[in-house]
């Protein structure tokens, strides 16, 4: 086909897509309906067809070719020219006399002569020709029969217009003439309304009403058309007219498209798409036709040639049908979704379009899959039918070998297509490419399973195509996300995973890939560090060891942070300039680095040298610090500190670091405190274990210091254990000091055969507990080699206690009785000194002893005289008021004299001396208390057991009367 008019010629491909059935009318009562001599001219609508005669009857046939009705429509000439208007009762017939005008006449088969019976005329018109008898050779009417067209053999055109339909007149005027024939006129309606005008040598159009109108015809082409030739589309209103060399297609701005189909034409007729060619009988003969033969010829010819029928697509290029008849076609006609061919010898077929499911097996049947896709689309089908032609032309494709066009061909159908049947057909690692195409079609289609994506995604990996890999993640979301990180995981595409991570929202699988795969744990403490607090915690405890690990000061930093209650996220801060990339070719992660988001990175442990973008970028993070600790911390519940203990395993210095922040900074109950204080002394003794020299020293100090401070708040049996376990006597003497246990402290070292720290000890704390120096002076004489160390030390002791009287001479004998680890000689000096003043103590208590008896036996005497023998008093003055005494006068046995006035005596009240009282009374206050003490032996019990001189305690209580038998009242 040529848009520009231009004959092309190409070979058109033929099928046979109608079936073609003879129709056998019934028979008339006289002759045959169709093969009679009197059969002048055919036309079909509104369900029936309409057959003239030369004689001027009309029969009216059914869908079944009955006759349903015959009617007389003229008394004299041959019905030429038919036209039933579709939709509508009414029937345009002229018939032709040569003799006469031809006369036209128009029916309502709806209305009945009531005279004749037959249809009512409705109007009865002759057309005129300037009086010149030729023949009419086109005719062409509206369908609301206000304009009709008719042509004749001599070149002229006449153009009737009026109201035909209700009788009210009608004017006619030849609006062209020419001396060639007229072969063809047609209307096509509009905005204006044109005539087409087809002569044996011109084509023209003639404005019939709206702008324009009465102009002079104006000249389309210099080529005219046999009669017959000429037809409109009544779908679009293009005028179709064919010659000898292809057919034209005349539209509403002149000539359009040509389709090139050489071969003499006789007769053409719209079908549907299709437009249907009768080709009278090829020739004897080459010469020229002359213009009355190309008029007149067809019906003069043999009626036993040959003639060819054929129904073309011209858009699609094809023929439809083609087949050759015996007889010579007389008519074309259209009715009940049929076509029909009526021949001279009077027989009529019927063209019935195959399905459109036929007609695509007879194109697959040739493997004319692309003229099928074409034929789909202009028929319209819907995208599933189209896909199934698409996929059976992508199979034929494939079974050539000509894979990349079957590809295109199974992406067009992917919509209704089942991707497995063409998946299989592309596993081949030769066709992994196309594979690939296909499975990134149905992910754009959001068609594609867990499978296809694993399949995609292990399809880059095997050619390493990270770019496309890499394209397919920033895609968007037409995959499953889960499937998409699986597989870049496995394939070694970690930043590809870690970026469809990030986008979905999973920090803990980011974390997970950063750590288990990529091994930038640096990198992931980073991310973790930018997350909220209650985010950020799970993901930090899951990993908190192996980042501990590889990132000590970090990691145990971000926990101080957590812990205290001073975590802030982190955020970027935007460099003041880009750097110049350096370096060669990028990697995969650095060919991510267009589209993830990498978190900023913390700085090496080993810095690298101070350069000019060193400076910035270490500015940068300073910047950032800053602007976070002013920013205020976020609200989130600070977890107690125990729980990440257990974090810290063998960490020993990051743990110290954490624990001694969290003391410093924290704000934490009394259990908290006590917790971390008893963890961080068992960590200090833990360091200090596996020190020597003066590390050990220094750590051990540390550990004392805690214990050391009042204001820590750690168990004491805590401290014993630890300390014991990690034999750290200094923390066990310490808690026992605090706790008074000297005896204890002593007995460790003594346990420990420390007899330099038990003489340590001894003098540490024997002057507040004095019981040391006897367990002192068992230990020393334990063992010969405690009696070698303490050797300077054991007449100290033998010295102390005799002194404090802490033994007896004989328990001291003893205790060095016990082995014979001391000798005589040790003990001499202490013996003898012990004899010596047991002897000087032994006469001064006889001479004591002495002196009492001397002194009762003087007060027994004193009391005899005074009860038998008379008393002489011998004073002179009062001795209350010096004065000197007059009668009355008292005196006392105590030899005081006193003036009865001086006595302040009351009635008959006993009187006392008062110079002698105060002391009575302290006698008598004295005696009652021995009397009440008498009875309160725990009182004797507990002097006893404090009193260093047992004997002497006992001999003053017999002498307060405690061991007196109670009297019996």
């Amino acid at each position: 086909m040529s848009s520009d008019g231009s004959n092309i010629d190409k070979q058109w491909k033929t099928f046979n897509f109608f079936d073609v059935s003879e129709v056998k009318p019934p028979d008339s009562e006289n002759s045959p309906l169709f093969d009679s001599n009197d059969l002048s001219c055919v036309c079909s609508g509104s369900d029936n067809l309409f057959l003239g005669s030369s004689n001027g009857l009309v029969r009216i046939l059914s869908q079944a070719f009955k006759v349903v009705r015959t009617f007389q429509a003229y008394d004299a000439g041959s019905i030429t020219h038919m036209k039933q208007i579709d939709g509508s009762s009414l029937l345009v017939t002229i018939a032709e006399d040569l003799s006469n005008e031809p006369v036209l006449k128009v029916w309502a088969l709806d209305k009945t002569e009531k005279q004749t019976g037959g249809p009512k005329c409705l109007s009865t018109l002759e057309i005129h020709n300037g009086r010149k008898q030729f023949p009419i050779s086109a005719f062409a009417a509206l369908e609301n029969l206000s304009q009709l067209a008719v042509g004749f053999a001599n070149g002229s055109v006449t153009v009737v217009r009026g109201d035909l339909i209700n009788d009210r007149g009608a004017k006619q005027r030849i609006v062209f003439e020419s001396e060639e024939p007229i072969t063809g006129v047609e209307f096509r309606e509009g905005p204006t309304t044109t005539l087409y005008i087809a002569t044996t040598g011109r084509i023209l159009t003639l404005t019939i009403t709206g702008r324009g109108q009465g102009q002079t015809p104006k000249n389309l082409e210099d080529s005219g058309c046999g009669v017959g030739c000429m037809t409109v589309d009544k779908k679009n209103g293009d005028v179709v007219v064919v010659r000898n060399d292809a057919i034209y297609i005349y539209g509403i701005n002149g000539r359009g498209p040509s389709y090139a189909y050489e071969g003499p034409k006789q007769l053409v007729s719209v079908f549907g798409e299709y437009i249907a060619l009768v080709s009278p009988p090829k020739a004897d003969s080459g010469g020229k036709i002359s213009a009355l033969r190309r008029f007149v010829g067809a019906r003069a010819e043999d009626i036993y040639n040959t003639s060819s029928f054929a129904l073309l697509d011209t858009d699609l290029k094809y023929v439809a049908h083609t087949e050759s008849l015996v007889s010579q076609i007389r008519s074309l006609f259209t009715e009940w979704g049929d076509l029909f061919l009526l021949t001279l010898d009077g027989k009529l077929f019927r063209y019935h379009e195959k399905s459109l499911q036929q007609k695509l097996d007879i194109l697959y049947q040739r493997d004319l899959y692309v003229l099928a896709i074409n034929f789909a689309q202009k028929a319209g089908i819907g995208n599933a039918q189209r896909n199934v032609i698409l996929r059976k032309y992508g199979d034929y494709l494939h079974k050539k070998g000509d894979y990349d066009t079957a590809m295109q061909q199974y992406l067009k159908a992917i919509d209704s297509t089942e991707p497995s049947q063409v998946i299989r057909k592309f596993l081949d690692s030769q066709r992994i490419n196309n594979l690939i195409e296909y499975l990134e079609e149905l992910h754009e289609h959001d068609k594609a399973t867990v499978d296809h994506t694993t399949l995609l995604l292990n399809c880059y990996a095997k050619l390493k195509d990270t770019q496309k890999l890499e394209t397919f993640i920033k895609s968007g979301t037409n995959f499953d996300f889960d499937t998409a990180i699986g597989m870049c995981r496995q394939g070694g595409y970690y930043d590809q995973a870690v970026y469809l991570s990030k986008k979905q929202g999973e920090h803990s699988l980011v974390v997970d890939i950063l750590v288990e795969d990529s091994k930038n744990y640096a990198e992931a403490l980073d991310y973790i560090w930018r997350l909220e607090p209650t985010i950020a915690y799970p993901t930090m405890m899951k990993y908190a060891r192996v980042l501990l690990e590889h990132c000590p000061k970090d990691a145990t930093q971000i926990f101080i942070d957590y812990y205290t209650g001073a975590y802030r996220p982190r955020k970027d801060v935007a460099s003041a300039a880009p750097q110049a990339p350096q370096g060669g070719a990028a990697s995969a992660v650095q060919n991510l680095a267009s589209f993830i988001p990498l978190p900023y990175r913390q700085a090496n442990a080993t810095s690298s040298p101070a350069t000019h973008g060193n400076e910035q970028l270490n500015l940068q993070g300073a910047e950032a610090a800053a602007a976070r600790e002013a920013e205020p911390a976020p609200s989130y519940t600070v977890p107690r500190p125990r729980t990440a203990f257990p974090l810290f395993i063998d960490h020993p210095n990051e743990f110290i670091i954490f624990l001694e922040t969290c003391l410093d900074n924290a704000v934490l109950d009394e259990t908290d405190r006590t917790e971390l204080y008893t963890t961080l002394f068992e960590i200090y003794l833990e360091i200090a274990t596996s020190k020597t020299g003066v590390d050990k020293e220094n750590w051990e100090a540390k550990a004392k210091g805690l214990i050391d401070d009042k204001n820590v708040p750690i168990n004491t049996s805590n401290v014993l254990l630890l300390s014991h376990l990690s034999n750290f006597k200094d923390g066990t003497i310490l808690v026992r000091e605090q706790q008074g246990l000297r005896f204890d402290i002593f007995r460790s070292y003594t346990s420990a055969a420390d007899t330099a720290g038990a003489i340590k000890a001894l003098k540490k704390y024997g002057p507040e507990e004095p019981q040391l120096y006897p367990a002192a002076l068992s230990y020393f004489t334990s063992s010969p080699k405690a009696l070698e160390e303490a050797s300077d030390e054991l007449g100290a002791v033998l010295k102390i206690i005799d002194d404090n009287g802490l033994m007896a001479p004989l328990q001291v004998i003893q205790a060095l009785s016990n082995n014979s680890v001391a000798n005589m000689g040790m003990v001499k000096k202490y013996l003898s000194d012990t004899i010596e003043r047991e002897r000087r103590e032994i006469s001064n208590n006889r001479r004591l002893i002495e002196s009492y008896r001397t002194e009762t036996d003087a007060k027994r005497k004193e009391m005899d005289e005074l009860g038998t023998k008379p008393a002489v008093f011998q004073a002179r003055r009062c001795s209350a008021c010096g004065g000197s005494l007059d009668l009355p006068v008292v005196h006392f046995l105590c030899k005081h004299s006193f003036h009865q006035r001086c006595l302040n005596q009351i009635d008959d009240e006993e009187v006392e001396c008062p110079k002698c009282a105060p002391s009575n009374n302290n006698i008598r206050a004295f005696r009652k208390a021995q009397e009440e003490s008498a009875d309160r032996h725990e009182m004797f019990h507990e002097a006893l057991q404090r009193s260093r001189d047992k004997f002497g305690t006992i001999s003053e209580f017999f002498g307060r009367g405690v061991m007196n038998a109670p009297s019996k009242e």
